[in-house]
């Protein structure tokens, strides 16, 4: 690989953004495709659809040559709370890098989440030092505002590929009052999943976790989307 190309290759992920190598397998062609940069690609549609499976591979044409490079998914709760006791764990398995961010130094316990990364500060705080990206999920667990509402500001202003939130539409469409107050437009706001999760009919914390981790791996692999209008999801 020329030298050039690797050096952007790593810069690109040291900053956890994604890219691909194309390579000409007859020639030894390459050259580097950031994904910022896939839509006007003549590859397009195979980068975009590369990018979303996180997977490598030869071309139909059988010499070009996709290298995929994808940053580790991460997921980042606001909430120390029951959903995410039975979140976290499910993520881990899932192949997520999980982190869990509540000032309330009660709930944000070793004892309560073994293993996790756990941060007890304020959110406007903890993301300074933790920022988020397009790789990184957001899920707002605390039914608290002054908790929840800048860590969601903050996710759709990083485009993060999925950002939820738990309540009700009735606490949604307060939610969604205050974050325009804060000068998120419409369409920004509109990519919350809120009910958080898909609509299994879920009802205990374990399988509200279950509702939110299938959403975020579908919005992964699926690629970004406006969210469903919250009167055809559950009341999480």
């Amino acid at each position: 690989m020329d030298r050039n190309l690797l050096h952007e290759l790593n810069r690109a992920r040291a900053a956890r953004r994604a890219a691909a190598v194309v390579t000409d397998t007859q020639t030894g062609e390459q050259r580097l495709v950031p994904e910022r940069d896939a839509s006007g690609d003549p590859l397009s549609d195979e980068l975009q659809r590369r990018f979303r499976s996180g997977r490598s591979g030869l071309l139909e044409d059988g010499r070009t040559f996709l290298t995929v490079s994808v940053p580790p998914p991460r997921l980042v709760v606001i909430g120390a709370v029951h959903i995410s006791q039975a979140l976290v764990p499910l993520a881990a398995v899932a192949g997520l890098d999980v982190s869990i961010i509540d000032p309330r130094t009660a709930f944000s316990t070793p004892e309560r989440f073994p293993g996790v990364e756990l941060i007890a500060d304020w959110p406007e705080e903890a993301l300074r030092e933790h920022p988020l990206d397009d790789y990184t999920a957001l899920a707002a667990l605390t039914h608290d505002p002054k908790i929840d509402d800048v860590p969601l500001a903050e996710a759709l202003k990083a485009g993060c590929f999925y950002v939820g939130a738990l309540g009700s539409r009735k606490t949604h469409a307060k939610r969604v009052e205050r974050l325009g107050a804060m000068g998120l437009a419409p369409e920004q706001i509109a990519r919350i999943h809120a009910p958080i999760g898909l609509d299994i009919g879920a009802q205990s914390p374990a399988e509200i976790a279950v509702a939110v981790l299938a959403q975020v791996i579908q919005t992964l692999r699926r690629g970004r989307t406006v969210a469903e209008p919250a009167e055809a999801k559950t009341a999480a």
